[in-house]
C-alpha cells in the first residue's frame, strides 16, 4: 500500500481574522489565515500579487559596481560572456541576459558548460577560452559563489567578474570578483532571499534599465519602453523559478504570476514550440504546467547532452529551428525518463540490499549517467522518506547529486564534510557533489553517522497539511471560481488550498494510467450529489477500496473536449475513522 502520512490540519481562523477578512468568502478566509493573512490590505495585496517589501534591486550588495561596469563594457563595444548553468533556471538566466545585452545593443554571448565534459559552475579552461576569444567581462548567473580558486583565475587572465547566483555562500570564503550580487550574502538588505538565479539575473536586467542619467523629461517615455523590455522577459523568471522549486512565495510569487501572463501572450518563438511538443495550452498555462510539462523538456537536454539547445530554443527567432530544437528536447526527455526508471530501480535494489533501514540513502555505479542521478535520489526520498544520494563514479571520482526531506538539512551535512570533497554546494533540500574516488568510503559512512544522528528520534513519515476539515457538499464550483482560482501560482512553498472530508461514501472506482498507477473514483456526499476524483499514484487502493473513506483533496477545474468540470484532486486516502 503507499506509504502511511501523517495529516496536519490547520487550526481554525481567529475570530478576529474572521471579522478582519468579512469580505472573503468563508473557505479562503481559513485559507488566507493559514498563509499568514490576516487583515484585508495584506490579503488583497497577496491575492493580486503585489509584493509586499521594498524591490528597489540597489539594495543588493555590489549591484551599483556591477551596473556600472556593464554600462562601460556596452559604452566601449567590450565582448561580454554571460556565464551559466545548464538547468533551467541557469539556461532562462543566461537567456535573459543576453536577450536584455542584446537588445540595449552590447556584444555579448552566452555560455552553458557542458555537464558531462566541465561539470558545474565556473571552470579555468573555459575562463581560458573566453579570454583567448576576447571577452572582457564574464557576468555568472546561478553559479561562481562557491568558486574562489577560478574567480582567483578570472583575475589573474585580466578578466573582469560579475558573480550573480542565489546558491549558500560561504561567507568565509566569497569569490574575489568585480563584484558578487546574492541576496543570501551577509549582511546584504535585500529582503527578499529566496529569489532564483532567473530573478536575480531580472534584477540586474530592471538595475540596468532604471537609468537614473536620464533627464526627467526623458524618463516618462524611457520608463514605458523599458517596462515593456522587462515584461518580455517575464516569461523567462516565470519558467526557471517555478522549475527550480523556488518557494512561490514573496516576490518569487509576485514574478511568476506576472510571468506567467506574459506567457499566455508570449511572442517567444521557443515556447510556442515548446508548449506544441509538450500539449500545453499556452493561453491556459499554470505553473503545474512548467513544473511537469515544460521545465523536464527544458531540462532534458543538459542532462543528457549539452543545454545549448534549450538555450538556443528560449532565443532563436526562427520558426524552423525553434521546431527542431522543441521536437530534439521532446525525444531527449523521453530518453531522460527510460534512463530514470532504469536508474531508480537500480538505485532501489543496492539501497534496500544493503540497509532498508537506513537513515540515510546512499547509491553509486559506474553505469550511473551523471546527468540524471538527482531525478533518480529525488524519487527515492519520495518513495521512501528518506534524505538519498545517488551517484555516478568515475575513473578518479563521483559525481552525487542529493535530495533531502524538511527534518534533514542536506548542504549543512555535506558541509561537515567539505575536507573529503572536491567541491560541494545546494539548499537546505538538494545538493551536489564532487569527490575524489578514495575519500567516497568515509564519505558515506560519514554522512550515515550524520544523518542517523539527526534523525534517529524523529518519526520519519511525509506530513501532508490541509487548511480545513469540509463536509463533501461545500465543494462547488464558485468556492474555486470565487476563491480558491486567486492563490494560483501555486506550488513548492505555496501549496494548493487542501482539505479534509471525512465518512464520504465510495460509489465506484477504478484504474487509469497505462502503468495502472492512478485511479478514478466517483463519492457521494451527505447530499447525495456524486463526486468525481482523481488519484495520482493512488491506484494500489482499487484492490482494497473500502466502502466509506477519509479523503485529504484539493479542488480543481478539469477541462476536457473544451468542457469544464470540477473534480477532487485526492492527495491521500484512509479507510473511513468514522464509520
Amino acid at each position: 500500500m503507499t506509504q502511511d502520512k501523517h495529516w496536519n490540519i490547520s487550526p481554525r481562523i481567529s475570530p478576529e481574522a474572521d471579522s478582519a477578512l468579512s469580505a472573503f468568502p468563508p473557505l479562503l478566509r481559513q485559507v488566507l489565515f493559514n498563509r499568514g493573512f490576516a487583515d484585508d490590505p495584506s490579503a488583497r495585496a497577496y491575492l493580486r500579487g503585489e509584493p509586499n517589501s521594498n524591490t528597489d534591486p540597489f539594495q543588493m550588495t555590489d549591484m551599483r559596481q556591477a551596473i556600472e561596469r556593464i554600462r562601460f563594457a556596452m559604452t566601449n563595444n567590450e565582448p561580454i560572456a554571460i556565464y551559466g548553468d545548464y538547468d533551467v533556471d541557469g539556461v532562462t538566466a543566461t537567456a535573459l541576459l543576453v536577450e536584455l545585452l542584446r537588445k540595449l545593443g552590447a556584444n555579448v554571448r552566452g555560455y552553458i558548460p557542458n555537464r558531462f565534459e566541465e561539470g558545474y559552475g565556473l571552470n579555468n579552461n573555459a575562463l581560458d577560452e573566453l579570454k583567448a576569444d576576447g571577452v572582457k567581462l564574464v557576468i555568472t548567473v546561478d553559479c561562481g559563489i562557491r568558486s574562489p580558486s577560478e574567480a582567483l583565475h578570472a583575475k589573474t587572465l585580466g578578466l573582469d567578474l560579475i558573480i550573480s547566483d542565489h546558491h549558500h555562500p560561504d561567507d568565509e570564503n566569497l569569490p574575489s570578483a568585480l563584484a558578487v550580487i546574492n541576496p543570501k550574502r551577509h549582511g546584504d538588505t535585500y529582503p527578499d532571499k529566496d529569489l532564483a538565479g532567473v530573478g536575480i539575473a531580472y534584477k540586474i536586467a530592471e538595475a540596468l534599465l532604471s537609468d537614473d542619467k536620464a533627464s526627467t523629461t526623458d524618463q516618462g517615455s524611457l520608463s514605458v519602453v523599458n517596462g515593456q523590455i522587462l515584461n518580455s522577459l517575464l516569461d523567462l523568471v516565470a519558467l526557471g523559478t517555478v522549475a527550480d522549486l523556488a518557494p512561490l512565495v514573496g516576490e518569487n510569487r509576485v514574478l511568476v504570476k506576472k510571468g506567467l501572463r506574459q506567457m499566455r501572450q508570449t511572442t517567444r518563438q521557443g515556447l510556442f514550440s515548446l508548449a506544441a511538443v509538450s500539449e500545453v495550452n499556452l493561453p491556459k498555462v499554470n505553473a503545474g504546467h512548467i513544473g511537469f510539462m515544460l521545465g523536464p523538456r527544458l531540462n532534458a537536454a543538459g542532462r543528457l547532452k549539452e543545454a545549448l539547445a534549450a538555450f538556443e530554443l528560449l532565443t532563436t527567432t526562427d520558426v524552423f529551428k525553434a521546431g527542431e530544437l522543441a521536437q530534439q528536447l521532446d525525444m531527449q526527455n523521453r530518453e531522460r525518463q527510460r534512463i530514470t526508471r532504469d536508474m531508480q530501480t537500480r538505485a532501489e535494489e543496492m539501497v534496500i540490499s544493503e540497509d532498508p533501514d537506513a537513515y540515510l540513502f546512499f547509491a553509486a555505479h559506474e553505469d550511473f549517467n551523471s546527468g540524471v542521478v538527482g531525478l533518480a535520489a529525488s524519487r527515492l526520498t519520495e518513495k521512501f522518506y528518506r534524505p538519498a544520494i545517488v551517484a555516478s563514479k568515475g575513473e578518479e571520482e563521483t559525481r552525487g547529486s542529493c535530495r533531502s526531506i524538511p527534518e534533514f538539512h542536506i548542504t549543512d551535512a555535506l558541509d561537515q564534510c567539505a575536507d573529503l570533497l572536491v567541491r560541494h554546494g545546494g539548499h537546505a533540500a538538494a545538493a551536489g557533489f564532487t569527490v575524489k574516488n578514495e575519500n567516497l568510503p568515509a564519505l558515506v559512512a560519514r554522512l550515515k553517522a550524520i544523518a542517523a544522528e539527526k534523525l534517529s528520534e524523529t518519526e520519519l513519515k511525509p506530513t501532508v497539511t490541509a487548511d480545513a476539515e469540509v463536509s463533501l457538499s461545500e465543494m462547488r464550483p464558485d468556492v474555486y471560481e470565487k476563491g480558491l482560482k486567486y492563490l494560483e501560482p501555486t506550488g513548492y512553498g505555496n501549496r494548493e488550498a487542501s482539505f479534509v472530508a471525512r465518512n464520504v461514501k465510495v460509489k465506484s472506482s477504478r484504474i487509469v494510467g497505462s502503468d495502472g498507477k492512478h485511479i478514478k473514483m466517483s463519492l457521494e456526499d451527505e447530499k447525495g450529489i456524486t463526486h468525481d476524483a482523481i488519484g495520482f499514484k493512488l491506484g494500489e487502493w482499487h484492490k482494497s477500496m473500502p466502502a466509506r473513506v477519509d479523503l485529504l483533496f484539493t479542488y480543481e477545474p478539469n477541462e476536457y473536449n473544451g468542457r469544464v468540470t470540477y473534480q477532487l484532486n485526492l492527495k491521500d486516502l484512509k479507510p473511513a475513522s468514522n464509520r
